[in-house]
C-alpha cells in the first residue's frame, strides 16, 4: 500500500535529515510516485510528518508496556537496571525510535507543543508504571527511598542523561560509561 511506503520513506529521510532537510520530492522519489500523489494520502508534510510521530510514539508505549509486564515480578534491582539496558538497546537498535528520540529533543519548531504533547504522553505512562513498582517495592522493604514519586523522578534522571547521550553521540561506549556511573550511585543511595 503507498500510504505505508510513503511513511517508511519519510521516516527515512525525517531520521537522516531532519524535518527542514526532507522534502516531499525526496519521499515521492524514494516510493516512485510524483509529489502530487501524496496529497492523495496527506494534506502536506506536516500531516505526514506527525504520522509518523505518533506511530513512532505508540511503538515506544507498547515496547515499554511489554517489558513492564514481562518483568514485573523482577525484584527492584534486576527489574531497574534490566530496563535502563532494555531502553538503551531500543533506542540504538530501532530506527523509528531513533527518529522519535531526536524529535522529542529538536521537533520543528512550529510543530513544537504537538510533538511535546505527544512526548509528554509517553513520559506519563512511564512514570505511572514505575511509581507503582517503586511503591510495591517500598512495601516490600527492597528499596529505602522517601516516596514512589522521588524514586522515579531520581530514576528518570538516569533515563534522561542515557537518552541525551544517544541522541549527542554515536559511541556506544560513552552511553555504558554514563549509564554505569548513574546506575552504581542510584542503585547504592536507594539499597
Amino acid at each position: 500500500m503507498k500510504k505505508e511506503e510513503l511513511k517508511k520513506a519519510a521516516l527515512k529521510f525525517f531520521a537522516l535529515n531532519g524535518y527542514e532537510g526532507t522534502s516531499l520530492n525526496q519521499i515521492a522519489d524514494e516510493v516512485g510516485i510524483k509529489k502530487s500523489s501524496i496529497y492523495s494520502h496527506y494534506k502536506g508534510k506536516d500531516e505526514l510528518f506527525l504520522e509518523v510521530v505518533r506511530e513512532a510514539k505508540l511503538a515506544e508505549i507498547q515496547l515499554k508496556k511489554d517489558f513492564f509486564q514481562k518483568n514485573g515480578e523482577l525484584d527492584a534491582k534486576e527489574f531497574l537496571y534490566g530496563y535502563l539496558v532494555y531502553i538503551k538497546e531500543m533506542f540504538q537498535q530501532n530506527q523509528s525510535l531513533k527518529f522519535w528520540l531526536r524529535m522529542g529533543f529538536f521537533p520543528p519548531s512550529h510543530l513544537y507543543k504537538i510533538v511535546q504533547e505527544e512526548v509528554t504522553e509517553v513520559e506519563v505512562f512511564q512514570e505511572k508504571w514505575l511509581e507503582k513498582m517503586f511503591l510495591h517495592w517500598i512495601d516490600q522493604k527492597n528499596v529505602k527511598v522517601e516516596n514512589e514519586k522521588t524514586a522515579t523522578i531520581a530514576y528518570n534522571g538516569i533515563l534522561m542523561a542515557m537518552m541525551v547521550e544517544l541522541v549527542y553521540y554515536e559511541q556506544a561506549n560513552r552511553v555504558d560509561e554514563k549509564l554505569a556511573a548513574l546506575w552504581g550511585i542510584f542503585w547504592q543511595g536507594i539499597s
